[in-house]
């Protein structure tokens, strides 16, 4: 289903139907129970994490330059602090693995739909001296609860990961999260949000990859933390990520991130104890869609590499220094030296598991 949406979306194939006529009212009554409790609560408005992290590594090399395009969960919304938000901890970790500042800029927008992207990439790109050297997407939700057709979804995506990838930066794909994971949403409209947003971000990965981009499965990535402490990792509205939240999915898309700027270790034999493999895109898109955490990389056509890389725990995220000529909200806090960072990098899974505390975020 996920290469039918994909080559859809490539050749201008119309929408694919997933349901029968029979299903409709059903689903139509759990659409209308579920509204009545998602998104009940207010969620704060996203705040800006825009500027300047690790001042503390300024040298004679120039700041990395990342963008973040996407929909409310790539803006940070739910979360009343910037050093909380996605950019503001996936620059600082960025920032410590390789020792250079890091310029964030965050042009994602609540409630956007891939749609969107077009206008976004255009922001990015409208200085061609300040190309990003490397951006991350996070889109679908929005799309899913749109009913947004899922080839017209890929189109979108594909087009601006081409963009970016044309002007010179790396790009990656953090795919449709799982919306079966939402407390208030029951079945079968929980087992048909889970079919759909997978079959989506499967189409993303292969339409991403295919780009030259890479892909991290958000997927079910809260599902355990959430069903132990839902209060605790979905923020007050019941549907946006809390704080703890935002760092587990940081925390899976950071070790990614570095490998597309060759900061992150990479060896040629893949790890069988991991499940790590080389498949056709379609197959590891498939894969990586079952599983949170999951990247797929292009390899030679038409084949993939399945990656699960360690997670480690993320530095505490630095408030924004604003970048040279730009105002900014807060003074920087000192940056972890590499010492700390690498410590911090470098622990193993089992020692760490064995130390955690229960709130602790979880590695991989």
């Amino acid at each position: 289903m996920a290469r039918r949406i994909a080559a859809g979306a490539a050749y201008g194939g119309g929408s694919i139907g997933l349901l029968g006529a029979a299903a409709v009212g059903v689903l139509l009554a759990e659409v209308q129970l579920a509204k009545r409790h998602v998104g009940g609560g207010i969620a704060p408005v996203a705040p800006s994490a825009d500027g300047r992290y690790g001042a503390a590594f300024a040298g004679p090399a120039e700041p990395l330059r990342l963008g973040l395009l996407g929909d409310s969960t790539a803006a940070g919304q739910g979360v009343r602090r910037a050093g909380q938000t996605p950019g503001a901890l996936l620059a600082s970790g960025l920032a410590a693995v390789s020792e250079r500042p890091v310029d964030l800029r965050n042009v994602a927008q609540p409630g956007a739909r891939s749609d969107d992207l077009e206008r976004q990439v255009s922001l990015l790109l409208a200085d061609p001296c300040a190309v990003p050297d490397v951006c991350v997407i996070m889109i679908g939700a929005n799309d899913v609860t749109h009913r947004i057709p899922a080839t017209q979804s890929v189109r979108c995506l594909t087009t601006a990961v081409r963009r970016l990838r044309t002007a010179g930066a790396e790009v990656v794909v953090g795919t449709c999260p799982d919306l079966g994971t939402i407390e208030p949403v029951y079945q079968p409209l929980r087992w048909l949000a889970r079919r759909v947003s997978r079959q989506l971000a499967a189409a993303q990965t292969i339409g991403a990859v295919e780009q030259g981009g890479r892909t991290v499965s958000l997927g079910d990535l809260l599902g355990p933390e959430f069903e132990a402490n839902p209060r605790e990792l979905f923020g007050p509205d019941n549907y946006h990520p809390s704080a703890e939240g935002y760092a587990t999915a940081a925390m899976a898309v950071l070790p990614t991130l570095c490998a597309a700027l060759g900061l992150w270790p990479e060896t040629d034999r893949l790890d069988g104890d991991r499940r790590e493999d080389m498949l056709p895109v379609a197959k590891a898109a498939s894969q990586a869609a079952k599983e949170a955490g999951t990247e797929v990389t292009g390899a030679r056509a038409p084949w993939a590499l399945l990656k699960h890389r360690r997670r480690r725990r993320l530095p505490a995220a630095t408030e924004p220094h604003p970048r040279p000529g730009t105002s900014g909200e807060t003074a920087p806090r000192k940056a972890a030296p590499a010492e700390a960072a690498a410590e911090a990098y470098g622990e193993p899974r089992k020692e760490k598991e064995r130390r955690r505390p229960s709130r602790d975020l979880r590695a991989n």
